[in-house]
């Protein structure tokens, strides 16, 4: 399912891959239980399957997105719930899927849900997305580094991103070394 995203996305190639690796460390650094770190690890790796529901030229178009098109980038969340809920996975991938552009102070999109009406996995899936979407290429613009995304998530600790997986992340990076291949 991945890849299938992938092949239409080629500027975020990996990016699922990627996130998945975060997320589920940042999941282990929480103490989550296995079962839900699992869940984190698989949801992670489809999340933006919803995006096969996007034209492509939108996804890798080199320069700023118009409102239209950044409308249609935002159904995407709703479009992977779509695809994958009525698999039945041991996880509620489904709405881990649809939350993941969710912020804690109800910001987010599609439904501005706030704290604890987003799933804890979510909210680890939701800072390892970001994290990641930050320090990388995109066709609109260069990566910006790892630096960038640790002063995103630091600044809008408590704001936009769960404390405690922010804390969880910052960890990894700056003290254990984490960092994307």
């Amino acid at each position: 399912m991945a890849l299938t995203v992938e092949t239409r996305d080629p500027y975020t190639a990996g990016h699922q891959v990627r996130v998945a690796k975060l997320a589920t460390m940042i999941a282990r650094e929480m103490n989550l239980s296995q079962d839900q770190v699992e869940g984190v690890n698989m949801a992670a790796e489809i999340h933006d399957i919803g995006k096969i529901s996007v034209p492509a030229e939108i996804l890798s178009k080199p320069s700023k997105l118009s409102d239209i098109e950044f409308q249609l980038i935002k159904i995407h969340p709703e479009a992977g719930y779509n695809i994958v809920k009525d698999i039945d996975f041991p996880w509620p991938i489904g709405t881990m899927i649809v939350q993941h552009h969710e912020r804690i102070n109800g910001s987010g999109y599609p439904k501005g849900l706030k704290g604890e009406e987003i799933l804890p996995e979510t909210r680890v899936l939701s800072v390892a997305d970001v994290v990641e979407a930050i320090a990388s290429h995109r066709p609109y613009r260069p990566a910006y580094g790892i630096d960038i995304a640790i002063d995103e998530i630091s600044q809008n600790k408590g704001i936009l991103y769960d404390p405690e997986t922010v804390d969880a992340c910052l960890r990894l990076i700056k003290d254990k070394g984490f960092k994307f291949e």
